[in-house]
């Protein structure tokens, strides 16, 4: 089981999958084997890595927690060229897990299916670059035992050896079970299949037939049961026609039968090395071997591969003017739910021009729950925690209104900017100072407050905002960054994050000292270097027209609330909330199950999960519908009744009893079939 995953597909996590593994967030997979998961994880500065957590009956085997142990102390000694680096380990943890590098590409057979053979540098590189990483491998008194294309990624920076699970140290000491034939067919060498003898030499054959592999698409020794191979392996030659006759006399070397006859990694990588040289057109220095540097530039100046942008690492998010809804995620069938009936509304709605989407509500199908709000009845105003210093009006922070349009009814406002659309510039961030005033001081804590409060809970509160003021353009300037290699879906939070901290902070000023306070408009921005005098607008807005999705007088929820929901919590409260509304609403749903009224089982046993969103306090649960369970309106009605009232017990048991607890709203998605577009059914909110 490789611990760095291929091509960047992040897998989506599953229930029971942990938030966090040592110093590391867990955003979803990588992959999975016999001995356990790889996970995608994330340093807190934004680094990616593969982390591998042993399944916990395989820890609980003491010979398989002693081979583990001894992975991890052999794989700290290796380091070298296009190798995976092992960042850390606890090999004593109740499920013991590693962490490397990640290692973004496909794998040698996922490139050669795809694209079809290396050629020339690239070719070269790859041959030079693996015998390098082999003979790193071999000085540290390891032997790798499974140089296969599985176990080589073809990275945009150059060809990457990974995975050590059946290495074994060259001093005899072995992490695999004893009389148990360990590699694959085609690349073990024949020396191993007749003695069981795996030393460097070993590595060297299978190094060659791997080279001849990545030059010519096939196996150097064909295809067919494993008793076949192994014949050819011990007895004939390699097919190594079309190879350049140069990089052909070296991998006839090193295919010898006779490994007494075989060069040695080290040797590889100095002749790959001259022919990669010499297909660089570069000159050699007099009579010494090119050092490891110069080999490294070498491989880098040579390789051709595609720089990636691993999309499912992160799920990009235009940034929105105010509070705008995207419409992909409009639901045909329209359902009633908890605390207001849900609303229906066409990709082609109508907007205003603040850039809001409206719609009429519409009632299910005549039911109406016992905690539902008729659709005549106005909803009472949205309430917001963390009021702080720039609110007057209420000594529960839980129970601070939020203006939802703070400048009704004032005739001559210090803020004069309200309805501008246009995008603010790099000029008017430059103009920007810090605070100076009393009022802005307090503004910049309340806005810095409810962005680590909200991005606390999903483990990103090290990315600290930088809050500056622009009076001429009046104008809060909330910015981020910069951080290495931080996923979009991450700066996606915080733009999100400091679009509502800044909005709810600037709604109270205005609504409480219309006639002096002139800021309204927040422009969230990051910086990609230090020193960045451009810095990327992630989003803008202004505080006059709602803080909220708010949509006909009703809360609901949308796509970048369901992207924020779906990354793994780090709040104890969350994650405890979750676990007890996960079971009482498939309990609920099974029990409308059981009363044969035509619903049906989901496909599978985790097709139900759920996430909080801090941003807008609301919970999401979603459900990943492979069978067309919820095809139909009245399923879905069915399929909301079963959520809300169970999760507002919840949410509402947590609000009484708990007085940092805010979430008390809640969506409900439908993911169709395999579609990973989700389709809102249903929001609302629980009373309290």
């Amino acid at each position: 089981m490789s611990v760095a995953g291929s091509v960047g597909r992040v897998q989506p996590a599953r229930p029971g999958d942990p938030s966090r593994v040592g110093p590391y967030r867990i955003i979803g997979r990588l992959g999975s084997g016999g001995m356990g998961v790889v996970h995608a994880g994330l340093t807190a500065d934004g680094l990616r890595v593969a982390v591998k957590v042993i399944h916990l009956a395989q820890a609980e085997d003491p010979e398989f927690r002693a081979r583990f142990r001894r992975e991890v102390q052999l794989s700290a000694r290796v380091q070298g060229p296009c190798l995976v680096p092992l960042l850390a380990a606890d090999a004593e943890a109740a499920e013991p897990w590693l962490a490397t590098a990640y290692a973004p590409g496909p794998t040698l057979n996922q490139h050669l299916a795809n694209y079809g053979p290396l050629v020339d540098g690239t070719l070269y590189a790859f041959a030079t670059g693996t015998a390098q990483a082999l003979a790193a491998i071999h000085q540290t008194g390891v032997v790798h035992r499974d140089v296969k294309p599985q176990n080589v990624i073809l990275t945009p920076a150059g060809p990457r050896v990974l995975d050590f699970g059946i290495a074994r140290a060259s001093d005899g000491t072995s992490v695999t079970r004893t009389g148990i034939i360990t590699g694959t067919p085609g690349w073990i060498s024949p020396e191993y299949y007749r003695s069981n003898t795996a030393g460097p030499e070993g590595d060297m054959f299978a190094w060659g037939a791997l080279v001849a592999y990545a030059a010519t698409g096939r196996l150097p020794f064909g295809t067919g049961a494993p008793d076949v191979v192994a014949f050819r392996v011990m007895s004939d030659d390699p097919d190594l026609v079309g190879i350049p006759e140069q990089l052909r006399e070296i991998l006839e070397r090193a295919l010898a039968k006779d490994p007494s006859e075989r060069m040695t990694a080290a040797e590889a990588g100095e002749e790959c090395s001259r022919l990669l040289a010499s297909q660089a057109t570069q000159v050699l220095g007099g009579d010494g071997g090119l050092e490891l540097t110069r080999v490294g530039e070498l491989v880098a100046a040579e390789w051709d591969m595609p720089a990636l942008d691993d999309p499912t690492w992160h799920a990009r998010s235009s940034p929105s003017l105010g509070r705008t809804v995207v419409a992909v995620l409009v639901a045909a069938a329209v359902v009633g739910g908890v605390a207001g009936a849900a609303l229906a509304f066409p990709a082609g709605g109508d907007s205003d021009a603040s850039g809001k989407t409206s719609a009429a509500a519409s009632p299910a199908d005549g039911r109406t729950p016992s905690t539902a709000r008729p659709a005549n009845v106005p909803t009472p105003p949205i309430r917001l925690e963390g009021a702080g210093d720039v609110s007057e009006s209420s000594a529960s922070p839980r129970n601070a209104i939020v203006p939802s349009d703070p400048l009704a009814g004032v005739s001559n406002p210090a803020f004069t900017r309200a309805g501008e659309t246009t995008e603010p510039t790099s000029e008017e961030w430059r103009a920007s100072t810090v605070a100076s005033t009393s009022e802005e001081k307090g503004v910049e804590k309340a806005i810095r407050d409810r962005m680590a409060a909200m991005l606390a809970t999903k483990d990103m509160d090290f990315m600290t905002p930088m809050v500056t003021f622009n009076k001429r353009a009046q104008s809060v300037m909330v910015t981020g960054g910069p951080i290495s290699q931080i996923p979009e879906d991450d700066q996606e939070v915080f733009r999100r994050a400091g679009d509502m901290a800044a909005c709810t902070a600037l709604a109270y000023r205005l609504k409480e000292h219309p006639a002096t306070w002139s800021y309204g408009r927040f422009v969230i921005s990051w910086k990609n270097v230090d020193g960045d005098l451009e810095p990327s607008v992630l989003g803008f807005g202004e505080a006059t027209d709602g803080c909220y999705s708010v949509i006909a007088g009703q809360w609901r929820g949308d796509e970048s609330g369901i992207a924020t929901a779906g990354i793994p919590s780090s709040d104890k409260a969350e994650i405890r909330v979750a676990g007890a509304a996960d079971r009482a609403i498939t309990a609920a749903w099974n029990a409308r199950i059981a009363e044969g009224n035509g619903l049906e089982p989901f496909g599978s046993s985790d097709a139900i999960d759920l996430g909080f969103d801090p941003v807008e306090k609301a919970a999401y649960v979603w459900a990943r519908d492979t069978d067309g369970v919820l095809i139909g309106r009245a399923q879905r009605s069915d399929f909301q009744d079963a959520v809300s009232m169970p999760l507002c017990q919840k949410l509402t048991a947590e609000y009484n009893s708990n007085q940092t607890w805010n979430y008390t709203r809640w969506s409900v998605v439908v993911y169709e079939g395999n579609s990973r577009v989700p389709e809102l059914i249903g929001s609302g909110e629980c009373s309290h």
